[in-house]
């Protein structure tokens, strides 16, 4: 048996950014040391579900588009707290997230730019605001059919989702800098929205402007 190593190839987005977007971000954001550049960090998809507690099946099967979704196995999120008016109780299961790091983030990222986003029906853009005063972004998709993974025939159930991308950026100004050199479709013009350095909510209020999915084509 040969003793050679085999070079692990690396993902394309992370060539494009070790080659490409970090000199030009230095340069941009007028960054004396190349360690202020900018990064990605992580991110965490998170898919909730709020009929969990009263159909377990339904979490299952959250876990299962969230496993073929991002190339990792969900841990299961719990209640906080208990809420009555919803039976809801400190401890349920309710949801499920996954946290990327290393190659599974890039990889992500790619899929996510250049697959998913581009069959979202209706697509205008991300929202340009969405921002949490420290140069990380969220935003949500209402349907998981977005990325190929997913077989549209084989779903119980549409599930939306909070994505998060986690940057090491100073500033949302750092931040959106970053995005926008990876090709994130932001919102164009009046109604965008400028970058604000004011905390945000942790995302949008899932099926209220979430992006949704493109429509199934007819065989």
């Amino acid at each position: 048996m040969s003793n050679a190593t085999v070079e692990r190839v690396q993902p394309r987005l992370k060539q494009k950014y070790t080659d490409q977007i970090k000199p030009a971000l230095q340069e941009q954001l007028e960054l004396t040391n190349v360690m202020q550049v900018p990064k990605l960090e992580k991110i965490v998809i998170n898919m909730g579900v709020g009929k969990a507690t009263q159909q377990p099946s339904l979490l299952e099967g959250a876990v299962r588009d969230l496993t073929a979704i991002s190339g990792q196995k969900p841990v299961i999120t719990k209640a906080k707290d208990s809420i009555a008016g919803f039976k809801l109780r400190e401890g349920q299961s309710i949801g499920c997230k996954v946290t990327l790091r290393g190659d599974r983030m890039w990889e992500f990222l790619d899929r996510l730019i250049s697959i998913a986003i581009p069959r979202i029906r209706d697509f205008r853009g991300l929202p340009a605001n969405s921002w949490d005063g420290r140069g990380n972004y969220t935003f949500g998709l209402s349907d998981q059919t977005v990325f190929a993974e997913i077989d549209y025939d084989k779903i119980d159930a549409p599930r939306g989702m909070d994505i998060t991308i986690v940057t090491t950026a100073a500033t949302n100004d750092q931040g959106r800098a970053l995005l926008d050199a990876f090709g994130f479709p932001f919102r164009r013009g009046a109604d965008a929205g400028a970058p604000t350095n004011k905390p945000k909510r942790r995302g949008p209020a899932r099926g209220k402007g979430a992006a949704k999915p493109a429509a199934k084509k007819k065989k």
